[in-house]
């Protein structure tokens, strides 16, 4: 699928912008109509100027989006260029982040923890097989697909993304809840650390809150390297020994014994009948409340601490000067 960019003076002669549907970094995503049909897409608008300095970012994420095409991950169906903006028309996805879902259900067993970590597992195997690590896999950029109950999740966002050729990564990047302990030490690191953050995400949706956390930074950070979690009682009483055991192959401090993707979609965890039918839905939405409140979850995976940390490691991360 080669998507080259079209030039267009005005993107309005292309597409009705309908509503804003939410805004990153540097960019604006809208809800927009393909003049002439009915087709809906989630446009991400980019100012150039915002850019500068920035290109390397951009293509890399047109690249990526490019080679890939799988069922549970968000699709760039289309680029467009004008002399101001770019312009990437992003497959719609309308059902809305994970924790929002889970806590709108009337019931949530282990086994919908396992089903949804099971359609993740695949995605991100899909992504290790084209020599993709996704580096900021964390539950804001997991989407229903629509609203309806039988939805499927997808995997948005490869801002970070990058083409592993060969080499292992080697710069700094992610969001310090979900960051694998290579990461903070500075170490080469590949694949491995998708299914650490995959074991982190999976932690959360069996219990609500995350397995590494702290008020400061620098002992969150102590926590992660030395992979010091537990499964706390009463909060882990009715969850499986089968869960359990997934986990701790994927919080696995050592990445070569960390299991792989197709590891973890082997474990009966995931593929035979080890998840529990049990409603946990109570306790796992009111600690979803507790410790993901907006305002709260920004201050405990604080980017730029992290960056900080990074710096004093004497490495400059990715498109900044040290």
């Amino acid at each position: 699928m080669l998507l080259l960019k079209k030039q267009t003076e005005d993107i309005s002669s292309v597409y009705e912008i309908r509503e804003k549907l939410g805004s990153g970094a540097f960019s604006e995503v809208m809800l927009a109509q393909e003049r002439g049909s009915s087709h809906l897409v989630a446009l991400k608008c980019i100012p150039k100027k915002a850019l500068r300095g920035k290109e390397a970012l951009v293509e890399n994420e047109i690249a990526v989006l490019r080679r890939v095409s799988h069922p549970n991950i968000v699709a760039l169906e289309d680029v467009h260029e004008s002399p101001s903006h770019l312009y990437l028309a992003m497959e719609l996805v309308t059902g809305g982040e994970l924790f929002d879902r889970i806590m709108e259900r009337g019931s949530y067993t282990e086994k919908d923890a396992s089903h949804l970590v099971g359609q993740v597992l695949g995605a991100v195997s899909y992504l290790h097989s084209l020599g993709i690590v996704h580096r900021d896999l964390k539950p804001e950029n997991l989407l229903y697909a629509t609203p309806f109950e039988d939805s499927k999740i997808m995997v948005s966002d490869f801002g970070l993304s990058k083409i592993q050729a060969g080499n292992m990564l080697g710069t700094a990047c992610g969001t310090p809840g979900y960051v694998a302990p290579e990461l903070l030490e500075q170490k080469p690191y590949g694949k491995a650390v998708d299914v650490w953050a995959l074991g982190v995400i999976s932690y959360i949706l069996l219990c609500g809150y995350p397995p590494f956390y702290d008020e400061s930074d620098p002992e969150l950070f102590s926590q992660i390297l030395r992979a010091s979690y537990e499964f706390d009682s009463p909060f882990w009483d009715d969850i499986s020994e089968s869960a359990k055991d997934f986990i701790r192959h994927l919080l696995e401090r050592d990445p070569q014994k960390r299991f792989t993707c197709q590891q973890a979609l082997q474990h009966l965890w995931i593929s035979g009948d080890a998840a529990f039918d049990k409603d946990i839905l109570g306790s796992v939405s009111e600690q979803i409340q507790k410790n993901f409140a907006r305002t709260h979850w920004k201050r405990a995976f604080n980017a730029t601490s992290f960056l900080r940390h990074i710096r004093k490691l004497g490495q400059s991360p990715e498109g900044e000067e040290a």
